[in-house]
């Protein structure tokens, strides 16, 4: 029987076989390239019928595990990030938003972190311009839910407008929670923050912006999916053409390899933590069941694929990267 051992001293003896007479490796000079420090450019793109989807990475931002997950133990939270190849003491974050070129509109469905995120993060705009985008052309931004990493992106810090152009369209509930000033003054001190930057963000065009209900078509091809637990107003996107749908499920789970496989699992972040259970397995049932196309905003990138029923949670397959569009 070939045991591990006698494996790797029979590849070891054939590497030294195979390499015949010492050769004398050429010496490093100031040619040399340096060792690179940054990938290329984020940006994937494919189709939905006749609708084209460009995902746009933002970046990342580590994250705790310890306090991540309310209702497991830090155990199993651990032994599901190894198995997910994953580190087991924080979780790596990611980012992505989506530019959505449908009906003669270019639409942006969320905008990251902008330049008041961690500094992995805030890369949606030179990769927006990298793959083709000027957000001075951008029609439409919709945006999810008013989390941060969602809506920072509109402005800068100094007050730019990003997306000059653009109506920009958010649920209708989130709008009534987020700008409520009783809400804002009886919310715990830790979600003063969250309030002060909707209103940073939100407040120079209030008058301007454009609330939606669920089951309405917010852009061509693009129709709102009630998704709230997550936040009051959080929604999901079903875009379709030409006899295809997609999903885009924002933030319906974190990190898949925790919240697809344990979908009742409570991340800190979702604010009603039932409600998002809920919608969770609802929304993943469905996209099983259908067998759609899904998107996700904190799965690795290029965040679609997938999902299969597996025991009693669920599985992401993400999609094979493909150069054609």
């Amino acid at each position: 029987m070939l045991s591990r051992r006698t494996m790797i001293a029979s590849t070891a003896g054939l590497a030294t076989a195979a390499a015949g007479p010492a050769v004398a490796q050429a010496p490093t000079t100031a040619a040399t390239p340096p060792a690179s420090v940054a990938q290329a450019p984020g940006f994937y793109r494919y189709k939905v019928g006749d609708i084209e989807i460009t995902a746009v990475h933002d970046g990342f931002a580590n994250r705790p595990l310890d306090g991540l997950i309310r209702n497991a133990e830090i155990g199993d939270v651990r032994k599901a990030m190894a198995e997910a190849f994953l580190p087991e003491t924080t979780l790596p974050i990611t980012f992505t938003t989506l530019v959505v070129r449908s009906g003669g509109k270019t639409i942006v469905i969320d905008t990251g972190n902008g330049d008041v995120g961690a500094p992995t993060t805030g890369r949606m705009a030179a990769n927006f311009r990298a793959a083709g985008f000027d957000p001075a052309s951008v029609d439409t931004v919709i945006i999810s839910h008013f989390h941060g990493d969602h809506i920072n992106g509109l402005r800068l810090k100094d007050g730019t407008a990003v997306f000059p152009k653009a109506e920009v369209k958010v649920p209708e509930a989130e709008w009534a929670y987020w700008m409520d000033d009783a809400k804002m003054s009886a919310a715990p001190e830790a979600m003063k923050g969250a309030f002060a930057g909707v209103r940073r963000v939100f407040g120079p065009m209030a008058k301007d912006v454009a609330r939606y209900e669920p089951g309405k078509e917010v852009a061509p091809g693009i129709t709102a999916v009630a998704a709230a637990g997550h936040t009051p107003g959080h929604t999901a996107f079903a875009i379709a053409s030409g006899g295809k749908t997609f999903m885009l499920v924002s933030d319906i789970t974190n990190h898949p390899a925790l919240f697809v496989r344990n979908p009742n699992w409570a991340a800190v972040f979702d604010m009603d933590a039932e409600m998002a259970r809920q919608t969770r397995v609802r929304i993943l049932d469905m996209a099983a069941a259908d067998r759609v196309q899904v998107g996700f905003y904190h799965a690795p990138f290029p965040a679609t694929g997938h999902i299969l029923k597996d025991g009693p949670g669920f599985r992401f397959v993400p999609v094979q990267w493909s150069p054609a569009v």
